[in-house]
């Protein structure tokens, strides 16, 4: 009986072992160490921080819904591991809602790293479980059971901070990593970015992760953004966020930006993102500001919308606006734009023109 309890605790031991590698991300050419993190996230990076030597701390939290993935562009064409030292940091971001996406099932955990030396945080990481990483010969410790509010908390203290004006960029890493946090507090976190007492940088990255990552409550705050944020700068990088938006609304939010927005530069930057989207709302938007903007400026900005549109669409609208615009000026645009489109009907146009 005594044999039997021994080995059923040996088997309980090995299961628990199997259990928590399986929920760290593999990880190769590394000094690893695991540790709870439960409880006092802060204090643990603090701590590591400063100890002797650089150490790579890394955690798992859940990952926002959409079947986003977030991985590095150097890892060589045998596809391995992300090198966390020795090469430039550079990312690659995906969303499996685009079209063409073959994406069936996407990653489920945000992968969080932090490189720690001399007493501070000098790097910020952040992939999708499906990257393996190379912490260059280093130590890595990785600490369990991570709360992500406590993630975002951290997380936040970097955004904004002296160093985000260095190469390295830690503000920028630590912001993109709060949005990609399946919890409320990154929601929270974002909204508090998007202030206007927050700097006009923050809150432009803060507009791009609510339109990619942030769903309905993203889009609710470009919304008030939209309407509100003083800066024209800001309100040019919310209509591109827009642009980028699942919900459905945000398409005709995009549409009301371009049509009647009172600053020029913005009902232009509206105007160039429809231009990117296929579909009869985007048109008969772009083609409304061909005809009826009091503005020659914005008229000609939408001739160029319009030549951005999926050649079916914008090749015959371009042929129109050509023969029939009153106005001179976007004539010559449109005409412009057909001779860099390449298409059969354009040169049919301008042979129909020339024979006159």
């Amino acid at each position: 009986m005594r044999r039997a309890r021994i080995v059923v605790g040996i088997g309980l031991l090995l299961a628990a072992s199997s259990v928590s590698a399986a929920e760290r991300p593999r990880i190769d050419n590394a000094q690893i160490e695991t540790r709870a993190g439960a409880g006092g996230l802060s204090a643990q990076v603090r701590t590591l921080a400063g100890q002797p030597g650089p150490v790579w701390i890394g955690y798992a939290v859940p990952l926002v819904e959409g079947r986003h993935t977030s991985c590095c562009t150097n890892r060589g064409s045998d596809g391995g591991c992300c090198r966390l030292e020795g090469t430039s940091h550079s990312h690659s971001f995906t969303t499996g809602d685009g079209e063409g996406s073959v994406l069936l099932e996407g990653p489920r955990r945000l992968l969080v790293l932090l490189r720690t030396e001399r007493g501070a945080v000098g790097k910020v990481r952040s992939f999708t479980e499906e990257c393996s990483l190379d912490a260059g010969g280093l130590r890595f410790v990785w600490l369990t059971d991570v709360e992500p509010a406590e993630s975002v908390a951290l997380l936040r203290g970097y955004v904004g901070t002296a160093q985000e004006d260095s190469e390295e960029n830690i503000g920028g890493s630590a912001l993109a990593a709060i949005a990609l946090h399946a919890d409320p507090a990154a929601d929270a976190a974002l909204e508090q970015m998007s202030d206007p007492s927050q700097p006009v940088r923050v809150r432009g990255k803060a507009a791009f992760w609510m339109g990619v990552a942030r769903g309905r409550r993203g889009y609710e705050t470009l919304k008030r953004m939209l309407a509100n944020d003083p800066s024209e700068e800001v309100q040019e990088k919310v209509v591109f966020a827009l642009s980028l938006s699942k919900e459905p609304e945000a398409l005709d939010t995009l549409i009301g930006a371009a049509r009647s927005h009172r600053s020029t530069d913005v009902r232009g930057k509206a105007l160039f993102w429809l231009g990117q989207k296929a579909g009869k709302k985007a048109t008969a938007a772009i083609t409304e500001a061909v005809e009826e903007d009091p503005e020659l400026e914005i008229k000609k900005r939408a001739v160029f919308a319009l030549s951005q549109l999926p050649p079916e669409e914008g090749v015959p609208l371009l042929i129109r606006v050509a023969r029939t615009h009153p106005q001179p000026e976007v004539r010559k645009k449109a005409i412009f734009w057909l001779g860099q489109s390449k298409d059969a009907r354009a040169l049919a146009f301008f042979e129909e023109v020339l024979k006159r």
